[in-house]
């Protein structure tokens, strides 16, 4: 099982080239990012996991910087977000975004994405709230019209792009995960563009997996190759058996949104995880 990381980044932690320098050198699989362009002081949504938000989320650094500054001190960790907020992008930025990163990483990058839970957020976007999910799965149709290696032009219910020539094309895909809790709709999306579903936190896999494979295959895709990546983890040695007895083959674990020394002891308290991870299906 690769274990991987999550951290939000932002101006008052460990930097990305040092963090990534560490996380390469103690074995771990990858590194995964948030995303959020800012957070209205205004705001009326709840915080999904109760409470006050942590501060940390209006000061997140953007993720596909702080990943470019990881890729260029790295030869082999994996880049990835977690998440991006596809529906606040512009996709034709966001694709050259991609497709440059996972150029430049020699196709190490994961495109994590999701629609989001601050609504006042998007709303400054310009998103209408009911039809985020559809509109980014728009936005991942025309990006991939502009990864093909022919100009093929695209024609959505949200957006449009002339067939053109793009580059540089992505090496790797990229992978592409969808994040959100468990439901029909979100699987639907999962099994209609994307390569697996990034879970956060893991709960409840043993009742949800067997309903997203159902899915996939019925959409007439390849159990095998769906993929499942538990995602902001806090680890323990059960809870990783129990991953890999389902099948799973990575997991992120949450990193705090801290300075370098404490970021660096919680590394050496996860090294365990890397030394002794199990293998899927054990």
């Amino acid at each position: 099982m690769r274990i991987s990381t999550t951290i939000f980044l932002t101006d008052e932690t460990i930097t990305p080239v040092r963090l990534a320098r560490e996380l390469e050198e103690r074995g771990f699989a990858g590194l995964y990012l948030p995303e959020h362009t800012h957070i209205p002081v205004e705001r009326v949504t709840p915080y999904p996991a109760g409470g006050d938000l942590p501060p940390e989320y209006g000061r997140t650094l953007d993720p596909f910087v702080a990943l470019g500054q990881a890729a260029a001190v790295t030869s082999g960790l994996g880049l990835g977000t977690g998440i991006t907020l596809i529906a606040q992008h512009d996709p034709i930025d966001l694709a050259k975004q991609i497709a440059t990163l996972d150029f430049l990483s020699g196709g190490r990058f994961t495109l994590g994405l999701g629609f989001g839970w601050n609504k006042e957020e998007a709303a400054d976007h310009g998103v209408e709230w009911t039809t985020r999910r559809e509109l980014g799965r728009d936005r991942m149709r025309l990006m991939r019209a502009l990864w093909t290696a022919e100009p093929t032009a695209y024609k959505g219910e949200f957006g449009s792009v002339r067939a053109s020539d793009a580059y540089p094309k992505p090496i790797s895909g990229p992978r592409t995960l969808i994040g959100g809790a468990a439901g029909p709709k979100l699987f639907s999306h999962i099994t209609e563009y994307a390569d697996g579903w990034l879970p956060i936190g893991g709960r409840g896999l043993s009742e949800s997996l067997p309903v997203l494979r159902d899915a996939w295959s019925a959409a007439g895709r390849d159990v095998a190759t769906l993929q499942v990546v538990p995602y902001a983890v806090l680890p323990s040695p059960g809870k990783l058996a129990h991953y890999a007895e389902l099948g799973v083959e990575e997991v992120v674990l949450q990193l705090p949104p801290a300075g370098e020394s404490e970021v660096l002891r919680v590394l050496d308290e996860y090294g365990q995880y890397v030394e002794s991870s199990p293998a899927p299906g054990a």
